[in-house]
């Protein structure tokens, strides 16, 4: 009931998913499953609001699931293929790149906190670290991280969207109950 609740765009009231754009996005994704909440949420974000579209695609068939990489299906199959949380960077990141989890980190800070003369550090690194851990081509690694760019907009971590996406379908329990 929540869910044909919120794929009609009854959302009024409900955290975090009421708002014209959002509600919209909502209609369109018809969303049936937390994971798909918690999505939108962290897509709804000045860093990779422009993947929501893709997203609603691909999880409708009406788009190709694509990965830039084979090994990025591990950690982006339940996103169709789009990074949609911090970790998903990280983890591409650590998979691709030969990051560990310190150096990762600054790779995180950096996006995070949008500083310029780290982020272009950290895109050196990335980018040598895939031609030399992965064997990619640099122009294939300079693509995966032209995906990480928009995360300096502001871009959620998996728990802090898991976390408004449980307080967003309690709303919107209470309201279809």
């Amino acid at each position: 009931k929540v869910f044909e609740m919120l794929a009609a765009g009854h959302t009024v009231g409900v955290f975090q998913l009421s708002g014209a754009a959002m509600t919209g996005f909502l209609k369109e994704l018809k969303p049936t499953d937390i994971r798909d909440i918690n999505a939108m949420i962290a897509l709804y974000r000045p860093g990779p609001m422009r993947n929501i579209p893709d997203y609603i695609a691909r999880k409708h068939g009406k788009q190709t699931v694509r990965y830039m990489h084979p090994q990025m299906e591990s950690f982006l199959g339940d996103s169709y293929g789009i990074l949609v949380y911090q970790e998903d960077i990280m983890m591409t990141a650590l998979t691709l790149a030969g990051y560990n989890w310190g150096t990762v980190d600054k790779l995180r800070k950096a996006i995070g906190k949008k500083i310029p003369e780290e982020m272009a550090k950290q895109h050196t690194i990335f980018v040598d670290g895939c031609v030399e851990i992965s064997g990619l081509k640099a122009e294939a690694a300079e693509k995966i991280w032209d995906l990480f760019e928009p995360f300096q907009g502001y871009g959620f971590n998996k728990a802090h969207a898991a976390s408004y996406g449980k307080v967003a379908y309690q709303t919107a329990y209470l309201k279809a109950h």
